[in-house]
């Protein structure tokens, strides 16, 4: 099978695709693949997390042809209008829009459920009046909360640990809920460690690599919350792509499934640290020798993530990328900062 990520000639009769969150970090990437491969696609964003930089990015990679294909409205997936208006006319919605952070959660639970659960009934609701053929979400490893089985299986679930955890579990059951009573063909993507360029480092919840990166070019020694023992299965953004348009084109599978989108091996923090050190230091930062600080564990953290990926092997056809060392490079960025 073709890979989803590699550019292709448009094809004669292209879908229409809406993507949520569409300035988003992995939403743009996303944009980006779809237009790539010959797509019509709608971005809704309110630009509460997203940049129009990583949206100005996609225009300068994808040149202007494909960039005509593409059209943007500015909206909050809260707003009913506005979910009606991206899904009108549109074949596969690729759902993204969030709050994506647990201890945001934890400092923020109202506004986290907010958007994550309200905000994820709108736009399910606006694709079921809208006729959608494919409802693809972001759904996170969080649902896993204190089950500590380890690799990670779809079917064993454990209690959400925050928010977060419990905004992504309802939206799992709200997206089976309409693919079993209004045929809504719904497939849920549960990403674990996202990485890659266009990541925010900045903001009291950024998340962890691009934050280290921006840290450690200002000349300050990142923290680790905890030993650094705490182990995370790191996706590169390229193979959430692949996922995400595997998902939106091939074929349904009754019942709402949700599949494990990850690597499918472990890293530890103090693991993650000395690669980025290692690679800035190779590139020039007198880094080289640093040691991280350690804090306290975090509210809400799990201990252990790994992922078994192989339904989505089986059933998307998935192949995750060789490593992390690659997308690490992608999203280090300049080191001029």
């Amino acid at each position: 099978m073709p890979n989803p990520q590699e550019p292709a000639a448009a094809p004669a009769d292209p879908r229409r695709w809406l993507v949520t969150g569409a300035a988003g970090f992995i939403g743009s990437h996303l944009v980006e693949g779809l237009l790539r491969r010959g797509a019509e696609v709608t971005g809704l964003d309110d630009f509460s997390t997203g940049h129009r930089a990583n949206l100005d990015a996609v225009a300068a990679a994808v040149g202007a042809s494909a960039w005509s294909r593409f059209r943007l409205l500015e909206g909050d997936i809260r707003d009913a209008e506005a979910c009606a208006a991206a899904c009108d006319g549109a074949e596969v919605v690729l759902h993204q829009a969030a709050l994506s952070s647990v201890p945001l959660s934890m400092a923020e639970p109202a506004r986290v459920l907010s958007v994550n659960v309200d905000g994820f009934a709108k736009v399910l609701e606006a694709a079921r009046q809208a006729g959608v053929s494919r409802f693809v979400y972001a759904s996170s490893s969080a649902v896993y909360g204190d089950e500590t089985t380890v690799p990670a299986v779809e079917h064993r679930i454990g209690r959400p640990l925050s928010p977060y955890g419990a905004s992504k579990h309802l939206g799992e059951q709200m997206a089976r809920l309409y693919d079993d009573c209004f045929g809504l063909g719904t497939v849920g993507l549960r990403y674990f460690n996202v990485l890659g360029s266009r990541q925010d480092p900045d903001g009291a919840y950024a998340a962890v690599i691009p934050r280290w990166f921006a840290e450690f070019r200002r000349g300050v020694r990142p923290a680790i919350f905890g030993d650094g023992e705490t182990t995370r299965d790191f996706c590169p953004v390229e193979d959430i792509v692949q996922a995400n348009l595997l998902a939106g084109t091939g074929p349904a599978e009754a019942g709402g499934p949700v599949y494990n989108v990850a690597l499918g091996r472990s890293t530890s923090l103090n693991e993650l640290y000395a690669m980025i050190r290692d690679l800035l230091a190779a590139e020039g930062l007198p880094c080289g020798g640093w040691e991280p600080d350690y804090g306290p564990f975090r509210a809400g953290d799990v201990r252990h993530s790994r992922a078994d990926i192989s339904r989505a092997r089986e059933a998307l056809g998935f192949t995750p990328s060789a490593g992390i060392e690659e997308a690490l490079r992608q999203a280090s960025g300049p080191i001029s900062g």
